[in-house]
């Protein structure tokens, strides 16, 4: 058993070995397939692969379907195909029945549990890859949303972590190009984060202090008499599905993607914090064009002084001041920084940071579709470090890129269109280098959040 998984539901080797055989079972026999195709010097059939893998997975609960979602959101990590299947997996997680349901309340909360609700709704009202949430009413006459997490997730968390650092450790026998050892790592620890809601509940004490005087972003409060490690039980947000705005006028339109800057940028830039999971359900829009920010399972806390070089970047590119641009890299842990592999790592950064550097109302791309944002600029570096790399990105690139990258969708889903250059220059103002460590070790303090694994 991995030493930073708590064994509070049996991470037992039975178990594990079963989940091994539901994984590899359905990736194995597609990932040979493929493997197969490539050194045969056959195309794969992108369309066909891609359902037969959310096929093979779509049944499964747990981290592996984290994963794939995750992947799906990454440029250049798998074929446009495959982001379109692997996206709608979330949303086809079928719910476990009311017999889980009442053992996992009774467990968490004790035999008469029912007794300390309202009402309690038999039926999921949204199911994803950790847990499912039903709707309740407190005594209090509160309206409630209760996550439960699924039985035995620290033995799938286990069991699927070890068959990713196998499928990574492939990949880079057949591509070096960047090292993905510390992207494993990364993943390996927000996930195994994810398993506990008491620190998911921390988060969210977090972001509500956070955002305690901006009215365009709501945080659920937690109900802490009623979570526990594996039960999240917090008050329900009224708000309708992110895309149902999308034929709404422009202003209407604007102003929900404003509040999903603030909502991401102001965490980071002031508390070295991201909402790191850039799934649409996890976004809900209230009547008054504001925000319903949901989900706080997959929260990443940067060391200051990486978001400072973030800071840094921006102003290297703002002046064209190469040198500064370099130092920043080089804060990051990159080496061997030739002026070959500052251009091919600008391509990613002025994709990054091109609708801030650019002072004018505009979309955050023109032509591009949600799908594509960002592939191009990807595919662009990817062949360019094959002939400089290779090259091991810093772990905390993963999320924050992946992030940004689901924020950019969530534009381009409404066709916004901002001055994102004043934005961004307003949620830096005032940055100072040295002054965020303090500011977030002070926010984490009071509201009791855990150290990142």
């Amino acid at each position: 058993m991995s030493d930073d998984l708590p064994d509070r539901e049996g991470n037992r080797l039975g178990r594990r070995i079963k989940r091994y055989a539901q994984v590899g079972a359905g990736m194995g026999g597609i990932a040979a397939k493929v493997a197969g195709q490539r050194v045969f010097g056959i195309t794969p059939d992108n369309d066909k692969t891609a359902r037969e893998l959310k096929q093979a997975l779509g049944g499964l609960k747990g981290p592996i379907m984290k994963v794939a979602q995750m992947l799906a959101t990454v440029p250049d990590v798998v074929p446009a195909e495959f982001s379109l299947e692997l996206s709608e997996l979330q949303s086809a997680a079928p719910p476990m029945g009311w017999p889980f349901v009442k053992r996992r309340m009774r467990a968490e909360l004790g035999a008469g549990w029912e007794a300390r609700f309202k009402t309690f709704e038999r039926e999921a009202s949204a199911a994803a890859s950790l847990g499912q949430v039903h709707r309740a009413t407190g005594l209090d006459g509160r309206s409630l949303a209760t996550k439960l997490q699924y039985p035995d997730m620290q033995s799938a968390v286990e069991a699927d972590l070890n068959q990713l650092g196998l499928v990574f450790s492939i990949h880079r026998r057949l591509d070096q190009t960047v090292n993905t050892r510390e992207i494993y790592a990364e993943i390996r620890a927000r996930l195994v984060e994810e398993l506990d809601y008491e620190r998911e509940a921390a988060h969210m004490r977090l972001y509500t202090a956070i955002f305690a005087d901006e009215p365009r972003i709501a945080v659920p409060e937690v109900v802490s008499e009623l979570s526990t490690h594996r039960l999240l039980t917090m008050t329900w947000l009224e708000g309708a599905p992110l895309l149902s705005f999308r034929e709404h006028t422009l202003a209407e339109r604007n102003a929900i993607a404003e509040a999903m800057f603030i909502a991401w940028w102001r965490p980071f830039n002031q508390y070295g914090v991201i909402h790191g999971d850039p799934h649409l359900g996890n976004y809900t829009v209230r009547p008054d064009l504001g925000i319903n920010l949901l989900d706080y399972g997959c929260i990443r806390i940067f060391p200051p002084a990486f978001v400072e070089s973030v800071v840094e970047l921006y102003r290297g590119l703002e002046t064209n001041d190469r040198d500064r641009t370099a130092e920043a890299y080089k804060s990051w842990g990159f080496t061997n920084l030739s002026n070959e592999l500052i251009d091919v790592l600008n391509v990613w950064a002025g994709f990054i940071y091109a609708p801030m550097l650019d002072n004018r109302v505009r979309s955050i791309a023109d032509g591009v579709s949600p799908a594509d944002y960002g592939r191009k600029e990807a595919f662009e570096v990817h062949q360019a470090l094959k002939k400089l790399g290779p090259v091991t990105p810093p772990r905390e690139f993963v999320f924050m890129d992946r992030a940004a990258i689901g924020l950019g969708g969530v534009f381009l889903h409404l066709g916004a269109e901002l001055n994102f250059h004043k934005l961004f220059n307003e949620a830096i103002e005032g940055f100072e280098t040295g002054k965020l460590g303090k500011r977030q070790a002070a926010a984490l303090k009071k509201a009791r959040v855990p150290l990142p694994i």
